[in-house]
């Protein structure tokens, strides 16, 4: 992913308000993220618990949206897998991630979820750049590449879904 700056990220939201993408927390760090190692940029916001965002290319252009996820997380007994990048992981490590639809049918209350690596760091597990709490990720036969195919279609899935 090329870098983005804050007013491209904040340009990007197409399933909130001008106003609410005005107002929510862009992370302080852009300069010091991965940008070669992601896919799509995500992040939780710090000031509200059951937030988070991610941003995306699509057609060549950053395409952001706005996530709601539940706060409560499941018992570390439990295991996970992100819908994403099929990282398995341990208790809340995975979280159910809703976003309104753009448009007219966001505004009529529509939304869309997804099962996600709650930290949002599909991107790097696919890559082997972080490791899940776990310790360790199912060993598939597809390479590299199109692991990372797989999950930018997954996404790319879910963002059709929502309209973007």
């Amino acid at each position: 992913m090329r870098p983005l700056d804050e007013q491209e990220i904040r340009n990007s939201f197409v399933n909130c308000s001008k106003g609410e993408a005005k107002r929510l927390a862009v992370p302080r760090d852009l300069g010091e993220r991965p940008w070669d190692d992601l896919d799509f940029l995500g992040w939780r916001d710090p000031g509200a618990p059951d937030r988070c965002y991610v941003v995306a290319e699509r057609e060549g252009r950053p395409a952001g949206v706005a996530l709601r996820f539940p706060s409560a997380q499941r018992g570390f007994l439990h295991r996970s897998m992100c819908s994403v990048c099929l990282t398995t992981h341990h208790g809340g490590g995975v979280s159910l991630m809703t976003a309104r639809k753009a448009g007219a049918a966001g505004r009529e209350g529509n939304s869309v979820g997804v099962y996600m690596c709650t930290d949002l760091a599909c991107s790097l597990y696919v890559r082997g750049r972080k490791v899940p709490e776990s310790g360790l990720r199912i060993e598939e036969s597809l390479t590299t590449d199109e692991q990372i195919a797989r999950m930018t279609g997954n996404l790319s899935a879910f963002l059709d879904n929502l309209g973007v």
